[in-house]
């Protein structure tokens, strides 16, 4: 089993994760466009098992475009945005990429709210996509797209 590893610009937080990631994602909602300050944040989705995080993070209690409750935690000291806890998906985190000690493991494999994407963010035609995220494409009983946004 590979340990992964990461933290933030500071180094006052560091995370190991020793597990697969369940999934690695790009999320185009509007509420991770202003918490990672551009068009999207790339999401590596860890069981909340495997995650062991050193370092206090703080936490910005917000509300996605989804209207479920969102716990944002970042480093206190410089801001960095590192994992996304989501109520609803306790068994999951949702590790920002760019805190990856080597972020060239990603290679997401879906795309969601592609609804806010940025008309200049290219999304590769072979990805799974989503105009909002899944469990909203589940309740409209529509499922992933094939292709780019319209």
């Amino acid at each position: 089993m590979s340990i992964r590893t990461g933290g933030c610009l500071c180094g006052d937080v560091r995370y190991f994760i020793a597990d697969v990631p369940v999934r690695q994602a790009i999320c185009h909602c509007r509420h991770c466009q202003r918490q990672c300050g551009t068009a999207f944040s790339a999401l590596l989705i860890v069981p909340t098992t495997a995650l062991e995080v050193q370092g206090d993070t703080r936490i910005y209690l917000d509300r996605g475009d989804s209207g479920n409750t969102v716990n944002r935690h970042f480093c206190g000291r410089c801001g960095s945005p590192i994992f996304t806890a989501l109520p609803s998906r306790s068994d999951s985190r949702f590790i920002k990429a760019g805190t990856l000690d080597d972020p060239q493991i990603m290679a997401p494999e879906v795309h969601v709210w592609c609804e806010s994407a940025w008309r200049s963010t290219p999304i590769p035609v072979a990805a799974k996509t989503f105009p909002k995220g899944p469990s909203q494409a589940r309740k409209a009983g529509t499922g992933a797209r094939s292709s780019a946004i319209d």
